[in-house]
């Protein structure tokens, strides 16, 4: 299993959604970090565990465009998506909750237009 931590790997203190709206966005976190173990993960048939506590907080900003940004930027494929992303949050369960929703958001959108 690969493993990303937002708080470890990105930032303690996530952004907004896009650069020009501050540092450590959503948008740089899934393009330089989340994109590549994701793609690592899909090579190699592994589950991709990104550990969502040790922040200050994840704003839904910085997490719709992480996560919906896969399938709306990245074109990743919803089904590949849900089968390999493993959501991890002791301090807050909702966000994994929130997370799948952009996702599965994301998705409907892509298919309804």
């Amino acid at each position: 299993m690969i493993t990303v931590s937002i708080a470890r790997d990105f930032s303690r203190i996530p952004g907004a959604r896009f650069p020009q709206e501050g540092d450590h966005s959503g948008q740089e976190f899934r393009t330089k970090v989340l994109l590549p173990k994701l793609r690592e993960a899909i090579a190699k048939k592994e589950k991709l565990c990104v550990i969502l506590d040790g922040t200050a907080g994840l704003g839904t900003s910085f997490l719709e465009e992480a996560f919906g940004g896969l399938i709306r930027e990245d074109k990743i494929p919803y089904e590949e998506l849900q089968s390999i992303i493993e959501l991890v949050s002791e301090e807050d369960e909702d966000y994994i909750e929130e997370i799948n929703q952009y996702i599965k958001d994301a998705y409907e959108q892509k298919n309804n237009h």
